[in-house]
């Protein structure tokens, strides 16, 4: 599985950015997809992940409430829509892939390259 990470930017406080992910090949929908992040100087933390149907969600706590995960394997995308962004928010933003459905990063087999997403104050 190959990924793609797009839709990274500056934004200001209090707006919105919508990030995608797209997946090469026909298994996709067979792994759990994850959204981590890592800013400057900071380990890579876990932010999200949706299972393979897309029936189970899961958020860090720092994100619960602003952040939503989603899929449509029809089209082999993942997305993470990011609202009420706060500077603390500002990272770049991994997409991942997982066999099973785990919150730890060692857990994900497959990796994108990475989003930057910039909060202005």
């Amino acid at each position: 599985v190959q990924l793609q990470a797009s839709g990274g930017g500056l934004v200001q406080a209090g707006d919105s950015l919508r990030l995608s992910c797209a997946a090469s090949g026909r298994t996709f929908r067979f792994y759990v997809m994850g959204w981590f992040r890592q800013a400057p100087g900071k380990e890579r933390e876990f932010v999200a992940f949706v299972s393979e149907s897309g029936a189970i969600t899961r958020y860090a706590d720092s994100v619960k409430g602003r952040f939503t995960v989603s899929r449509d394997n029809a089209k082999n995308t993942v997305y993470l829509q990011m609202n009420s962004l706060k500077p603390e928010d500002t990272a770049v933003y991994y997409c991942a892939a997982s066999p099973s459905v785990t919150y730890r990063a060692t857990g994900y087999d497959y990796w994108g390259q990475g989003t930057l997403v910039t909060v202005s104050s």
